[in-house]
């Protein structure tokens, strides 16, 4: 098989990273039927990741919360860099899913299956999203088996939006499907409060923003209170900003120097060999 089109390895733990493989279909085999998984996504650019730190803690604290235990960050990291060595810009996806599978309480080895891909494209922009009422589950964690994220992505396309974001059944404004919110009140970002996943490249622009002096607000948002702010956006790892047109029926104004401020921000986090 050709691993330049299948780059993928599959890292079992405690296993000396020096026997790392590509993955055959036995070793894929478990993790295709998992529902019970959890992963990080990164972009790859010279060799290196920013908020490789970040990374490391989701995995670290996801695993913890679901199985009790986690691989070690040295081990990860070794693993990350030798997927990394073969593709220095690469779409990278790192998968924590447990020998035993689910529907079962029993222990088994951790598992990490390393995924490469072709550097994302992320679209330009401004998208219009959906509102669609839906809270996720263990929505603090990245983890798998999530179909309500693609249902509700193609039926928002089906009505004509790019996307959908979910208002949460209390009304707040959370989360998009496979990104974060966030809003410029003309002075300061502005990050809605709700039950939902804190991304790494979230973590990275706070902290970027915090260095430069940027003020930030969290606060809890209706679609209400989101017809009076200055802009918005959505972002994951493919970008950090990408402008939003409109929530539902609500309009967001054009807010080009929020899209410049949270690029600038990201550009300033180092980029961190594994």
């Amino acid at each position: 098989m050709d691993d330049t089109r299948f780059p993928i390895a599959t890292l079992a733990a405690g296993a000396d990273p020096s026997a790392d493989r590509a993955a055959t279909a036995a070793d894929l085999a478990p993790l295709a039927f998992a529902g019970y998984a959890h992963f990080t996504a990164m972009q790859v650019r010279d060799g290196g990741v920013r908020g490789l730190d970040l990374h490391l803690r989701r995995l670290r604290e996801a695993s913890l919360a679901m199985f009790g235990r986690a691989l070690p960050d040295d081990v990860v990291r070794a693993r990350l860099r030798r997927a990394m060595a073969r593709r220095p810009e690469a779409s990278l996806t790192a998968t924590v899913h447990s020998r035993a599978g689910e529907f079962t309480a029993a222990d088994g080895e951790l598992d990490m299956l390393v995924r490469v891909d072709a550097p994302a494209r992320p679209p330009a922009g401004p998208l219009a999203l959906a509102a669609v009422v839906h809270q996720r589950a263990l929505a603090r964690y990245k983890h798998v088996g999530e179909v309500a994220k693609t249902w509700y992505l193609r039926e928002a396309v089906a009505r004509g939006f790019d996307d959908a974001a979910f208002i949460d059944p209390a009304g707040r404004v959370a989360e998009a499907t496979i990104w974060n919110l966030a809003f410029w009140d003309g002075a300061a970002v502005v990050w809605p409060v709700a039950d939902m996943l804190a991304g790494v490249t979230m973590g990275i622009v706070r902290r970027q923003l915090r260095r430069m002096g940027v003020p930030q607000r969290d606060r809890t948002l209706t679609l209400d209170d989101i017809a009076g702010l200055a802009g918005g956006v959505v972002m994951n790892s493919w970008s950090p900003g990408i402008a939003v047109s409109r929530i539902g029926d609500v309009a967001l104004p054009a807010a080009p120097d929020l899209v410049r401020l949270l690029h600038e921000a990201y550009a300033a986090e180092p980029l961190q060999a594994p």
